[in-house]
């Protein structure tokens, strides 16, 4: 498995420790690869990363209630998701910064994309 990943087995330990004593304080927090191979915190149930609720969050000046309605979701999970970015910040804030570059080079493939069929 580590070979598989590119990680030695060290790096594999490393990280699968870090994560599993992360999901003992956050248990409704999990962990799945993303973009370049990076593992993001995401909430458990459903398909959200916490930067993502983080971001909503913040557009409904920290209203947790409405974020959870707009997602669909029980407010306790976004209260998780808060938790989790309160005690990870740099981390979920990375996440966030590689998620807006990536948005930011797809659209501009795409927009070249365009230009060459036109």
């Amino acid at each position: 498995m580590a070979r598989a990943t590119g990680e030695s087995r060290n790096a594999l330990a490393d990280r699968l420790l870090s994560e599993a004593i992360k999901t003992a304080t956050h248990p409704l927090i999990r962990f799945q690869p993303g973009a370049l191979g990076r593992r993001r915190a995401l909430v458990v149930g459903t398909r959200l990363y916490v930067h993502q609720l983080i971001s909503t969050l913040r557009g409904n000046d920290g209203d947790v209630d409405q974020t959870a309605e707009d997602f669909g979701l029980a407010p306790q999970l976004i209260r998780s998701a808060l938790a989790y970015y309160a005690d990870f910040t740099d981390e979920v804030d990375e996440d966030a910064a590689v998620a807006t570059q990536i948005e930011h080079e797809e659209r501009e493939r795409w927009e070249r994309q365009q230009r060459a069929i036109a």
